[in-house]
């Protein structure tokens, strides 16, 4: 059984640390509750449709504010998988290492196919939804198999596949031509029949998010103990500034990595929309330059804030993320469906509030009632390390 080609030798100098950190897992409990907008979103709002880029002449301001902010969710938290990939790697073997990621990423595909499609779309649907959750556990499989390549190289394959997946986009294969079904979840955002009259959406093309993964697994050594703050933290700044100015020299010049950005005459508001929204699904480069540039940002001012209670706050939403993530979305389930039983539609076919403010209050009354059920568990997970399982939430 092999060490892992990340692991520092036996010095104490060397040796990565068991410590979590603060960070790393403020930046990831931001982005989870960011995330919570989005879904509420989803829950109340679903009414009012979200095209992929949104449209600037069509969109409700707040709607699309709303989504750029929530555009950090993903991007970051994928890059921070990898990160924490790496990590976790300096403290088993190869073998150890490859073995969690293999099956950490099976059982979050899992999760997506049994529990949150019935559970997010009805028991009743025919429809999977191939979303964040299954695109995060293809990323960790994907990884897995790429582990003992030296870092310089797992960095020119994420930036080979994040910065060239663009020139994929012409390719387009229809269902009945072969391929279709790897194409669709690979880079084309489709619908996949299945027998017994399932049908899964591919919601989350998985190419680019490997990318994404891998680039995040590459930096993982900025984070190792013998990386004194302030290095770490001037290497982030570098590579957040760098990204937003390339971001902006690609979009202005009306270049490689997106669709187009149009002015709407008479409209300032609305024309900035237009610049700022990117393609999700899948990511466009120019989406993962804006998104993880501002995430890189945000990882150097929650490291100079660290002993900011705020920081410790989302420390914890960041320390048991995957469990946040299933208490909130069974939670506004079920909610929804207590809301349709007793009012019925409201909106069209569903249960909906008619202003976005109530999205926003909704918001508002969440975030600190799902704190306490989340520090509670974060808890538990860490004083029961011999509970195997816990790791994998």
């Amino acid at each position: 059984m092999g060490v892992h080609p990340g692991m520092p030798g036996a010095s104490t100098e060397g040796s990565a640390t068991t410590a979590r950190i603060a960070s790393v897992d403020a930046l990831r409990g931001l982005v989870m509750v960011l995330m919570l907008l989005d879904h509420l979103r989803e829950t109340w709002f679903l009414h009012v449709p979200v095209a992929d880029p949104v449209d600037a002449r069509t969109t409700l301001p707040a709607v699309a504010l709303a989504r750029l902010v929530v555009s950090l969710c993903a991007p970051t938290f994928i890059a921070l998988t990898g990160v924490a990939a790496y990590l976790f790697g300096t403290r088993h073997t190869l073998a150890e290492t490859r073995a969690y990621l293999l099956k950490r990423g099976l059982v979050l595909m899992a999760l997506e196919v049994l529990y949150l499609s019935e559970l997010y779309w009805g028991v009743a649907s025919p429809t999977l939804w191939l979303q964040v959750i299954w695109c995060i556990g293809v990323c960790m499989i994907v990884l897995a198999a790429l582990v003992d390549l030296p870092c310089p190289v797992l960095l020119a394959v994420g930036l080979l596949i994040v910065c060239g997946h663009n020139l994929l986009d012409p390719i387009h294969i229809q269902p009945a031509q072969p391929f279709f079904a790897v194409w669709a979840m690979l880079h084309q955002r489709d619908v996949i029949a299945l027998p017994f009259g399932l049908v899964a959406k591919t919601t989350y093309p998985v190419l680019p998010w490997i990318g994404v993964i891998v680039l995040g697994y590459a930096v993982g050594p900025w984070f190792l103990p013998g990386i004194k703050t302030r290095i770490r933290e001037r290497r982030f700044l570098v590579l957040g500034c760098g990204m937003l100015v390339a971001f902006l020299v690609l979009r202005l010049a009306y270049g490689y990595g997106d669709k187009p950005w149009f002015v709407v005459e008479g409209d300032a508001l609305r024309t900035t929309i237009s610049f700022v929204s990117l393609t999700k699904y899948p990511p466009s480069l120019l989406f993962l330059l804006l998104t993880l540039g501002i995430g890189a940002l945000l990882l150097v001012a929650l490291e100079r804030m660290r002993d900011a209670p705020v920081v410790a706050a989302l420390a914890v939403f960041g320390g048991a993320p995957m469990f946040f993530y299933l208490l909130h979305l069974t939670i506004l389930r079920l909610l929804y469906h207590g809301a349709a039983a007793i009012w019925g539609p409201t909106q069209g076919s569903v249960f909906g509030v008619g202003n976005y403010g109530w999205v926003l209050a909704w918001y508002v009354g969440l975030v600190v009632p799902l704190y306490w059920p989340t520090a509670w568990f974060s808890r538990f997970k860490a004083a029961r390390r011999d509970i195997a399982w816990l790791k994998y939430l």
